[in-house]
C-alpha cells in the first residue's frame, strides 16, 4: 500500500491508521447492532491482558501523564488484539476492560500504583516499547520480555549523582538571586541536608507531608543561620536566596503540569488528585519555612523585605547560567537522559528570556510574562517530543524550573511573620498565580501543536482524543 505519490506509508503512517481502523471498529461495535450474539471470537490472550496493564502501571508509577498511559495502553491493546478495550486511569488505579463478543462475559483487569519513583529514562524505554508493539515490530513474548528488561533496568545517573542534582537547583536558584559563591555553596548543603533529612523519615514511614516540612525546615534554618551571621559580622550576603533556592527546588512542578494536564484532557479525577497533590506540598513547604521564619523573626533576627532577593527581569550572564543550571539540575534529579539535557538548558534559558524581556521591556505583569514563556515553552517541547519520538514531559517539567515561584513564596512568608497579612496573603496568591499560569502555558503550547501537527507517541491523532468529541467535536 502506498500514497498518492506512490511512496509507501512510513511508520507513523501506519501506525495512525491502524489506530484509525481501530477506533472505527471500536465505535461500531459498542452501537447495540454492533454486539451479534453470533459474533463468536476467541478469548483474549490473558498475557496480552497482564502486559497492558503492567505497562499502565509502571508508566504511571514512574511520572507519565493519565492521557498518556491511557493511549499507550489503548495502543498496545490494538497490537495485540484485544477486542473492545476500554481503559480507565486515574491517580492510583489503572483499569482494563476487553469483551470477546457474542454470549462472552467480559474480562476486566485491574492493578493500584501504591509506590511513585519519578522516573523519566523508565517512562522514555517504556514509550519506545509502546511505538515498536504497535508497529507490529514487537510480538507479545519479546514485548513481555522488553517490558522486564525495562523494569530492571538502572537510572542513567547513580544514586549520588541525583542527590547532587536536587542540591543543584538550590544552587543555580542561588546564583540567579545574586548570592555569590557562598550562598550557592550553602543553597546546595541545605538541600541535600534537608533532602537526605525527607528520606529517613521515609524510611521510618513517616507521611510524605511531614517529610517535605522537615526538609524545608531544614533548609530554612540553614538559611536563617547563615543570614543572622551575615547581619551580625556585615558580610552584605544574600542569605535569603538559600531559602529561595530551596523553595524552588521543592516546589511540585511536576503534579502541577499533569494536574492541567489531565484536566485539558478530560480526566478530571486524576487531575483534582494531582493538584490536590501539589497543594498538599505547597502547604507542607510554607509550614516548614513559615514556621522557621516566625521563629527567627521573634529572635530578632534582621529580615528587610526590600532586600529579599529576587533576580527580577535581569538577563545578565550569571543570571541565565542560572537559569539553564536550574533546569538541567532538575531534568537530572528526574532521571532525564543525558542526551537531553543541553536541550532543556537552552528551553530554561529560553523562557528566562522571554519572561525577562516582556517585564523590562513591555513592563506586562510577571503572570502575563509567565504565561507567555510558558506556551513557548510547551509549543517547543511538544514539537521536539513528536520529532524525537519521546515523551514529552522530561522536556516541559524541567524547563519551566526558572520561573517557578520560590521568591514570591518566601516574600508572602516573610510579610506573613511581620505582620502585614494582607500583603502575605497577596504575595502568596500571585505566587499561586504565577504556578498555575507555568502549567496551564506549557499545556496550550500542546494543544496548539496538536491541532496543527497530526500522530503522537502512541497513535494519538487530533481527531482521535475521545474528550474532545464530547459535545462540538462530533459535528
Amino acid at each position: 500500500m502506498s500514497d498518492k505519490r506512490g511512496r509507501p506509508p512510513s511508520g507513523e503512517d501506519r501506525m495512525l491508521s491502524r489506530m484509525r481502523d481501530w477506533r472505527a471498529r471500536h465505535e461500531r461495535e459498542l452501537t447495540p447492532d454492533g454486539f451479534d450474539d453470533e459474533d463468536e471470537r476467541p478469548l483474549p490472550d490473558a498475557r496480552a491482558i497482564d502486559l497492558v496493564l503492567r505497562v499502565g502501571e509502571l508508566m504511571l508509577a514512574s511520572g507519565e501523564g493519565t492521557e498518556a498511559v491511557s493511549e499507550a495502553m489503548l495502543s498496545l491493546s490494538v497490537a495485540f488484539n484485544l477486542p473492545r478495550s476500554e481503559v480507565s486511569v486515574t491517580f492510583t488505579t489503572i483499569t482494563l476492560s476487553t469483551h470477546p463478543g457474542g454470549d462472552q462475559p467480559p474480562i476486566t483487569g485491574e492493578r493500584v500504583v501504591r509506590r511513585r519513583s519519578l522516573d523519566y529514562f523508565r517512562v522514555g524505554e517504556l514509550h519506545t516499547l509502546v511505538q515498536q508493539a504497535a508497529l507490529g515490530l514487537l510480538e507479545l513474548e519479546d514485548a513481555a520480555a522488553r517490558l522486564e528488561q525495562v523494569r530492571r533496568a538502572k537510572m542513567p545517573y547513580p544514586n549520588w549523582v541525583i542527590v547532587v542534582g536536587f542540591g543543584l537547583i538550590a544552587s543555580s536558584a542561588g546564583v540567579m538571586m545574586g548570592g555569590g559563591p557562598i550562598v550557592a555553596t550553602v543553597a546546595f548543603l541545605a538541600a541535600v541536608l534537608g533532602d537526605r533529612t525527607s528520606v529517613f523519615l521515609a524510611r521510618r514511614g513517616v507521611a510524605e507531608f511531614y517529610q517535605m516540612t522537615a526538609a524545608a525546615m531544614v533548609a530554612a534554618t540553614i538559611g536563617v543561620g547563615l543570614l543572622w551571621v551575615s547581619s551580625e559580622m556585615d558580610l552584605g550576603l544574600q542569605a535569603g536566596a538559600i531559602i529561595t533556592g530551596n523553595i524552588m527546588a521543592l516546589l511540585p512542578g511536576r503534579p502541577l503540569v499533569a494536574s492541567l494536564q489531565d484536566g485539558i484532557s478530560g480526566s478530571y479525577v486524576s487531575a483534582a488528585a494531582r493538584l490536590l497533590e501539589t497543594f498538599f506540598i505547597l502547604g507542607a513547604i510554607v509550614s516548614g519555612v513559615g514556621a522557621i521564619a516566625y521563629t527567627a523573626v521573634r529572635l530578632g533576627v534582621s529580615i528587610d523585605l526590600d532586600n529579599l532577593p529576587s533576580a527580577g527581569t535581569s538577563m545578565e550572564v550569571p543570571v541565565l547560567l542560572g537559569a539553564a543550571g536550574i533546569a538541567i539540575a532538575f531534568a537530572i534529579s528526574l532521571a532525564v537522559p543525558t542526551r537531553m539535557l543541553p536541550t532543556i538548558g537552552l528551553l530554561g534559558v529560553m523562557i528566562w528570556v522571554i519572561y525577562a524581556g516582556m517585564g523590562s521591556l513591555l513592563q506586562v505583569p510577571p503572570v502575563v510574562g509567565t504565561v507567555t514563556g510558558a506556551v513557548a515553552v510547551g509549543v517547543v517541547g511538544h514539537w521536539l517530543a513528536r520529532r524525537t519520538r519521546r515523551p514529552v514531559l522530561p522536556y516541559l517539567v524541567p524547563s519551566i524550573a526558572p520561573l517557578l515561584p520560590g521568591s514570591l513564596l518566601y516574600r508572602g512568608l516573610i510579610e506573613f511573620t511581620q505582620g502585614t497579612a494582607v500583603s502575605g496573603l497577596l504575595s502568596l496568591v500571585e505566587a499561586v498565580m504565577v504556578g498555575l499560569a507555568l502549567g496551564a502555558g506549557v499545556n496550550l503550547g500542546g494543544e496548539l501543536v496538536r491541532a496543527f501537527q497530526r500522530g503522537g507517541l502512541a497513535g494519538a491523532g487530533m481527531r482521535s482524543r475521545p474528550a474532545a468529541r464530547r459535545t462540538r467535536g462530533g459535528y
